[in-house]
């Protein structure tokens, strides 16, 4: 656990930057989300979500799907399942801007997080993003680092490793959930 440390107020302004696998949904750790029924919400999401809509004005995911570079599954199939999981959060009272997924295998490709492609893409639609009003929610370090190569505040959730030592160069803060984290989003900090 870290006490709430970002260092101004959200607002309206800041956006959110949420990885997927492990962030949202339960990660099939060691394989894919192959298709909508291999999808399940990790508890507290879906509240989780409908609390972050309220705070942040613009919320995207960013995920690296290599399971379609390999053939795993396909883009439309990916893309199936994305459309899937927006509308479920929203009829939840949440809301997802956009979805970004990297599918290359190559760690090398310039969208493939730690790699900050993705970021730009999201950056280009939605022109307003300032990445130092910014917070990146993952669980994996390459998700720490992406956020960081942007000057991003980064939240490490504990969903598939263990809790690193703090302070860490990479993480400002670390929970067990993305549930967990909104509900240190304490209403006192958070600008009108």
């Amino acid at each position: 656990m870290s006490a709430f440390s970002i260092p101004a107020p959200i607002d309206r302004s800041w956006t959110l930057f949420l990885d997927r696998d492990g962030v949202i949904n339960v990660e099939n750790v060691g394989s894919y989300i192959t298709d909508w029924n291999d999808f399940k919400f990790c508890d507290g999401t879906l509240p989780a979500l409908r609390k972050l809509n309220e705070v942040f004005g613009r919320i995207v995911v960013v995920t690296n799907q290599r399971g379609v570079g390999k053939g795993v599954m396909s883009k439309d199939v990916m893309k199936e399942i994305h459309a899937n999981m927006i509308n479920s959060v929203v009829d939840e009272g949440g809301r997802i801007d956009k979805v970004y997924a990297c599918t290359a295998v190559d760690d090398a490709d310039h969208n493939r997080k730690p790699n900050t492609g993705m970021a730009m893409q999201a950056k280009e639609d939605f022109p307003e993003i300032d990445f130092q009003r910014s917070v990146m929610v993952g669980n994996s370090v390459s998700d720490m680092e992406f956020g960081k190569r942007l000057a991003m505040h980064t939240v490490f959730l504990t969903t598939k490793y263990e809790p690193f030592a703090l302070p860490h160069d990479l993480i400002d803060e670390q929970y067990a959930s993305l549930q967990v984290w909104a509900e240190q989003l304490k209403p006192a900090l958070i600008a009108g």
